[in-house]
């Protein structure tokens, strides 16, 4: 059987003192592991939130769990991308280190081209959905609505999160038959990518042109939605 090391983060310090959230992570890498056949030997649990460029120097048990792999030569495996960062930068830096990372999540499938698509995607989810509910709490307080209520919140949050999933999974299943065009022409980075669609003349769904980061999330989320077909 393999070799891998698991790691785990709680995000916050209520899960650090609760446990919340650490045992379903090392639930979903124990049933991964055993469904791929991996044998955990190492595993290294993390306290810090650890947000930021400089996160993985305040982040003393992922540098054991890569000194680990790199000494066993195997790769780490997480439940969640999100456990590894939030930040696209921090996970496009984690790329670089030269230790294979395993998602349970997303299968073995996702090489580290896509992990960084999908990080992409989720960072720019979260900007977009962050926008949305602050401005549905300025309409609920111009329309006299009390705010600061979490019922409130919740529901705008929910509220934006789901228009802006829908809209953006139709304005990406509508390209996908341009995107396949376009790597059929021999178009492999994002770059090329985002040249070809501005080319084409085709905006993104903002109406705006494309660069490598709209690229990114737009190949990302049209991934997505092949891999449910």
């Amino acid at each position: 059987m393999e070799a891998t090391v698991a790691y785990y983060r709680a995000s916050t310090r209520q899960q650090q003192r609760s446990g919340l959230g650490i045992e379903a992570q090392k639930a979903s890498v124990a049933r991964f592991a055993e469904a791929e056949q991996l044998t955990v030997i190492a595993e290294f649990v993390e306290a810090e939130t650890g947000k930021g460029v400089d996160a993985l120097d305040r982040r003393p048990q992922l540098a054991a769990a890569l000194a680990q792999a790199r000494t066993a030569k195997c790769p780490i495996l997480v439940s969640k991308l999100d456990r590894l960062s939030r930040d696209v930068a921090f996970v496009a830096g984690l790329m670089a280190q030269r230790v294979p990372f395993i998602v349970a999540e997303l299968g073995r499938a996702a090489d580290p081209f896509m992990l960084h698509l999908y990080a992409a995607l989720a960072e720019k989810e979260r900007r977009l959905i962050s926008e949305r509910t602050k401005a549905a709490l300025a309409v609920r307080k111009a329309a006299g609505g009390k705010l600061g209520n979490p019922v409130n919140i919740r529901e705008a949050g929910n509220s934006g999160r789901a228009s802006l999933i829908a809209a953006a999974d139709v304005h990406a299943r509508s390209l996908q038959p341009v995107l396949r065009a376009i790597r059929a022409e021999g178009a492999i980075s994002i770059g090329a990518v985002a040249r070809a669609l501005n080319e084409r003349k085709i905006p993104t769904m903002r109406g705006s042109r494309w660069h490598v980061s709209s690229a990114a999330n737009l190949l990302a989320r049209a991934q997505k939605l092949e891999a449910v077909r």
